[in-house]
């Protein structure tokens, strides 16, 4: 296990329009940290999380994840030990049948027959799916929430060291969103959330950091940032409502 399983020194970013949508980033992810990302729209969060595995590879500044520099030699290790699990889960969702879908990654790596067996159901049972159940559904049969977590078994079926959620709460119910929490609080690996859903923030993640227009306003301690709405208010973000007072009371 690293120490620090991601590093980012002074990392910077401008799309080719000249738009900057990082601006010198430092940032040190110590294992089985839980860190909640935050910002508006268009703070450079996605972007950032891109260059987590390599999808973008960093113009200046260094991007470590494990023991690699993020270029393009190291792909292959980066994206075993980051695993990212996307917003929606169609994006990541393309096999006919729930195994297989769990499968796809592992299979990729050579594993197969009882190993690769092994494999899926050990990660279908950490996101409780159980496999006589689901293995032969058709994921496009599935709800939101059960998606969510295929996606995730897919992910942890790498074996990852890092678990990277793009906005994990997006689209469920609030039943499914309590079970993702739950799901997202008993497993143990590092863990980068970047979320607009604050309460998943702060009963998730110690630690927050916020971005806003590219740069990181805040790095700390999640209670501290989310109990303070004029900070949030400046950068475009709304207090949690376990946070909010409520503006009238009523008398009965």
């Amino acid at each position: 296990m690293h120490h620090n399983p991601i590093l980012i020194e002074n990392l910077s970013y401008a799309y080719p329009d000249g738009t900057h949508a990082l601006r010198a980033i430092n940032l040190s992810i110590q294992a089985t940290e839980r860190v909640a990302l935050i910002g508006a729209n268009g703070s450079g969060k996605s972007t950032l999380l891109l260059h987590f595995n390599g999808l973008i590879s960093p113009q200046t500044g260094k991007v470590m994840v494990g023991e690699w520099s993020v270029e393009p030699q190291h792909f292959k290790e980066i994206r075993n030990f980051v695993g990212v699990v996307f917003q929606n889960p169609d994006d990541q969702l393309f096999m006919p049948t729930v195994w297989e879908d769990v499968a796809f990654g592992p299979k990729n790596l050579g594993w197969k027959d009882s190993e690769l067996n092994h494999r899926v159901e050990r990660a279908m049972t950490a996101v409780e799916l159980e496999l006589k159940l689901y293995g032969e559904r058709n994921v496009n049969n599935l709800s939101g929430g059960e998606k969510k977590r295929v996606a995730i078994a897919g992910v942890l079926a790498m074996h990852p060291q890092v678990l990277v959620f793009d906005e994990p709460s997006a689209q469920l119910d609030p039943r499914s969103r309590r079970q993702l929490i739950q799901l997202l609080k008993n497993l143990s690996e590092t863990q980068v959330i970047a979320t607009h859903d604050l309460d998943l923030a702060l009963e998730l993640c110690d630690r927050t950091v916020i971005l806003s227009q590219g740069q990181i306003v805040y790095d700390g301690q999640t209670e501290k940032v989310l109990s303070n709405s004029e900070f949030l208010e400046q950068h475009a973000l709304e207090t949690p409502l376990s946070y909010s007072r409520p503006y009238c009371h009523i008398n009965y």
